[in-house]
C-alpha cells in the first residue's frame, strides 16, 4: 500500500501584496508540512493575487512573481515536499496563466491554463491567453533571480504529466473544471492519478452546491485524486468575494472540506489517502480501453517521493480519510457569512475606524445594520477561538493596542455610527425604530431633523429662478417640481452622512480622532435593477453590503436574525410597508411597490430572465405567458405590461448603473456595470420594435381568447 498526505491552501488573493501573499504561501506550506503533507496546492494566481486585473499586463507583475517564487522554493520548508504555485509567466511574448510545480531550489515544469474565464465576473482573456498546443510543451528560460537559486536555465512549459517515483500528477486551474472538455479528463485516462486544481471562483447565493457538485463528479466516473484550492476574502475590487470550501475528493468521494467564508489568513486542509484506491478502482474494462486508446502526455520526471508506506503511517498520528458529507451553508448563513467577512476585510484593508450607516428606520438600512452586528459577533467568535489574527486586526481598527471585546455589542459601540435623517414627511414610527434598533446591537446613535438644510437649499434655487417655489403635486405642483422636492432631502442626506462620518471619530474623542468612517449604502439590487433612488443620494456610498441581494432576501434574512440572534425588534421592519417618506405625510404612504407598478418578487423574476437567461423584452414576454398564465387577473395584456414597465424603467434608469456603489456580488442577476452586466446606458427608452410586436401578439392572442369564449 502507498499512502499520501496531500494538502490545499486557502488563502486570501491580495493584488500586488507581493510580501503578504509570500508570507501566506510559506506559513501554508509549514502547516502542511507539520501535518505530514508531502504535496500542497494553493488558489490560481495566489503569488500576484488574483484581481490585478491590468497589472497583470504589466511586466513588473511576472518579474515581482517570480522573486517571490525564487524566494519560496529558497526556503528548506520546501524540501521533501512538491509544491504548487500559481502566477502569471510570459513565454515569447506571449502571457500565460500558470501553475509553476516546484520544491526546494529546483522547478519542475509550468503548467499553463488551457480555458480563460471570459464572462460575468471574469476578465482572464484580456490578460492571458490560452495554451492551445494540447500535449505538448517548450522550453521556457529562467530568469535570472531563480537561475541564482535553482541553477537551471530553462524548464518545460505547456501541458504535461508530472512523473514522480511513485504516482502521476497534473494540474487543472478553475475554468478548465466547467467546460466540456476539461483536461482532467485525458490527463486521468493517460494516467495521471493525483490532479491539482488551484481556483479563484466566487461566491454566489445558493451556488457552492452545484460547484462542488461538479468538482465530485470529475472524479466519480475516471477515478483519482483531485485538490481543489480555493482563494477566500475580499477580491481587490471589493465586488467579488471567494468563498474558500477548499476540498480532497478521492473516486468521487469527499474526504476533506475547509470553512466556507473564514476569517483565517491561512487556512490548509489535508487528508491522508490511499493511492491503491485509486488504481484499483480504475481497473474496469470499458475505462481502460478508453485509457488504452488515450493520445500521450509528455512526461516531466520528478524524484521527489510523496508516497510513504503503510508501516510509516500505522507509526504516525495519522489517520486515513474516510468519506464525509459536502457541508453547506443555508442561504441566510451564506448572507451573514459573506457580508461578515466582506465588511471586516474591507474596514482592515482600508485601515478605516468603523462604519457610519444612515439608518431610515426601513428594511434596507436596518439589514445593513443587522450585517455589521453580524460581522462583529463573526469577529467575537473568531477572538474566542484563539484567533490572533483577528485580534490584531481589530485592535489595528479601533486603535487600542491592548483591547480585547467582552461581547459583539461592544465592539460595535466602537465602530458603527447609525443617524437617523429625518424631515417634516418622516414619521415617528421610523424614527423610533431607526433609536431603537441601533440601541439593541450597541451602536452610537444621532437623531437629526434636516429641513434647515432643504429649506437652505431649496430657498437658493428659489433666488436663481426669480423667486420660483417649487410644491408638491398633493400641494398643486407638477410631477417634475414634486420629484425635484423629493431628490432635494433625498442627496442633503449623502452630504450629511459624508461630513458627519468625517468628524465623528474626532468630536467623540475616540482613539482614532480624525480618520473617516466608511459610509455604508443601503439599496438592494432590485431597486438598482429598476434605478428606484435618487442618483447622488443616500444610495452613495463608500460600500454597499446590500447592493447585491434582493428585496426577498433581505426581509428573509431579517427573519432569520430575528430568530437566531433573538430579536424580536425585526417584526416591526418586516411588517412596515417600505416606504421612502419623501412626500408628505398628507399624501398618505405610498408603498415603494406601488410607486415602481412592480412588486420586488416581479423585479426579481425579471432580473433573472434579462442576465441569467440573456432573454430580450420579446423573449421575456413569451416565457411570462406560460410562467404567469395561472395568476389571478394576469392575462396576455396584464404581461405584456409588466414587460413594458420593467424595460422602460431599466432603460431609463440604466445610466444610474454606472455609478453604483459597490457591492459584493452574491446574486446571479446584479446590474453591476463596472465588473458584472456590461450593457449600453443610452436606449430607444420604448424600445419601438419588441414592443410592437408584443403589442401585436397581444391582440392576436386576446382574438383567440375571444373566439374561445
Amino acid at each position: 500500500m502507498e499512502f499520501i498526505t496531500v494538502a490545499a491552501a486557502s488563502l486570501p488573493s491580495v493584488p500586488l501584496d507581493f510580501r503578504g501573499n509570500r508570507d501566506r504561501i510559506l506559513e501554508s506550506i509549514r502547516i502542511a508540512k507539520d501535518k505530514g503533507a508531502t504535496l500542497r496546492t494553493g488558489p490560481e494566481l495566489e503569488i500576484p493575487g488574483y484581481g490585478c486585473l491590468d497589472h497583470h499586463l504589466e511586466s513588473d507583475t511576472e518579474f515581482h512573481s517570480w522573486e517571490v517564487l525564487a524566494e519560496i522554493i529558497a526556503d528548506p520548508v520546501c524540501q521533501d515536499m512538491l509544491i504548487d504555485l500559481g502566477m502569471g509567466v510570459r513565454h515569447r511574448n506571449v502571457q500565460f496563466n500558470c501553475r509553476v510545480l516546484c520544491t526546494y531550489r529546483r522547478v519542475f515544469g509550468i503548467r499553463a491554463k488551457q480555458a480563460m474565464a471570459g464572462d460575468g465576473l471574469y476578465r482572464e482573456p484580456r490578460h492571458f491567453t490560452p495554451w492551445t498546443k494540447e500535449r505538448q510543451v517548450e522550453s521556457y528560460k529562467l530568469i535570472p533571480v531563480v537561475v541564482k537559486v535553482t541553477s537551471q536555465k530553462s524548464v518545460p512549459i505547456g501541458d504535461f504529466i508530472l512523473e514522480t517515483p511513485d504516482t502521476s500528477v497534473t494540474c487543472e486551474t478553475c475554468e478548465e473544471l466547467f467546460v466540456p472538455r476539461n483536461p482532467s479528463i485525458f490527463s486521468g485516462l493517460n494516467g495521471a492519478e493525483i490532479i491539482l486544481n488551484s481556483s479563484a471562483s466566487h461566491a454566489e447565493l445558493r451556488k457552492l452546491g452545484k460547484k462542488l457538485d461538479l468538482i465530485v463528479n470529475s472524479t466519480r466516473s475516471n477515478g483519482g485524486l483531485y485538490i481543489y484550492a480555493n482563494a477566500t476574502g475580499l477580491d481587490g475590487e471589493a465586488r467579488m468575494m471567494y468563498d474558500g470550501s477548499s476540498m480532497i475528493i478521492q473516486n468521487g468521494e469527499v474526504l476533506a472540506q475547509s470553512s466556507q467564508f473564514s476569517l483565517l489568513p491561512v487556512e490548509v486542509t489535508v487528508a491522508t489517502v490511499d493511492l491503491g484506491r485509486v488504481r484499483s478502482y480504475r481497473s474496469s474494462h470499458s475505462r481502460n480501453l478508453q485509457a488504452a486508446q488515450q493520445l500521450e502526455y509528455p512526461r516531466i520526471e520528478c524524484d521527489v517521493t510523496l508516497s510513504r508506506p503503510s508501516s510509516e503511517i500505522y507509526l504516525s498520528n495519522a489517520e486515513i480519510a474516510t468519506e464525509r458529507p459536502i457541508q453547506l451553508l443555508e442561504p441566510m448563513e451564506e448572507i451573514q457569512l459573506a457580508t461578515a467577512v466582506y465588511l471586516f476585510q474591507y474596514l482592515t484593508r482600508t485601515s478605516s475606524p468603523g462604519f457610519f450607516l444612515a439608518l431610515s428606520g426601513g428594511a434596507d438600512s436596518s439589514t445593513v445594520a443587522l450585517f455589521v452586528y453580524g460581522m462583529c459577533k463573526l469577529v467575537y467568535k473568531s477572538i474566542q477561538k484563539g484567533e490572533e489574527s483577528t485580534l490584531k486586526d481589530l485592535r489595528r481598527v479601533v486603535g487600542i493596542p491592548d483591547y480585547t471585546p467582552e461581547s459583539p455589542k461592544e465592539i460595535v459601540s466602537k465602530i458603527l455610527h447609525t443617524c437617523y435623517m429625518g424631515t417634516v414627511n418622516s414619521s415617528e414610527e421610523t424614527r423610533s425604530r431607526a433609536k431603537r434598533l441601533s440601541a439593541e446591537i450597541g451602536a452610537y446613535h444621532t437623531d437629526l431633523d434636516i429641513d434647515k438644510v432643504v429649506i437652505a437649499h431649496e430657498s437658493l434655487i428659489a433666488d436663481a429662478f426669480g423667486g420660483f417655489q417649487p410644491k408638491f403635486e398633493v400641494e398643486g405642483g407638477t410631477a417634475g417640481e414634486s420629484l425635484a422636492k423629493q431628490n432635494i432631502q433625498a442627496r442633503n442626506r449623502l452630504v450629511v452622512s459624508y461630513e458627519l462620518a468625517q468628524l465623528s471619530t474626532q468630536a467623540r474623542g475616540l482613539p482614532r480622532a480624525g480618520s473617516a468612517l466608511l459610509v455604508l449604502g443601503s439599496g438592494n439590487v432590485d431597486e438598482n435593477l429598476r434605478g428606484y433612488y435618487t442618483k447622488y443620494d443616500a444610495s452613495s456610498a463608500d460600500l454597499s453590503p446590500l447592493g447585491s441581494i434582493s428585496k426577498t432576501d433581505a426581509l428573509n434574512f431579517q427573519r432569520w436574525a430575528r430568530e437566531k440572534w433573538d430579536m424580536p425588534i425585526m417584526t416591526e421592519f418586516i411588517e412596515a410597508t417600505p416606504t421612502a417618506e419623501l412626500l408628505p405625510l398628507s399624501a398618505g404612504i405610498q408603498s415603494d411597490e406601488e410607486e415602481m407598478g412592480l412588486t420586488y418578487k416581479e423585479l426579481s423574476d425579471f432580473g433573472i430572465l434579462r442576465k441569467v437567461h440573456k432573454l430580450g423584452p420579446w423573449s421575456c414576454y413569451l416565457r411570462l405567458l406560460s410562467e404567469w398564465k395561472n395568476r389571478p387577473g394576469f392575462g396576455p395584456r396584464e404581461i405584456a405590461d409588466k414587460v413594458f414597465k420593467f424595460f422602460r424603467f431599466y432603460a431609463i434608469s440604466r445610466h444610474k448603473s454606472t455609478i453604483l456603489t459597490p457591492s459584493v456580488h452574491l446574486e446571479s442577476y446584479n446590474p453591476d456595470d463596472n465588473r458584472h452586466d456590461l450593457r449600453p446606458f443610452l436606449y430607444v427608452v420604448n424600445w419601438p420594435w419588441q414592443f410592437d410586436k408584443i403589442r401585436a401578439h397581444v391582440e392576436e392572442m386576446e382574438e383567440k381568447l375571444k373566439s374561445r369564449s
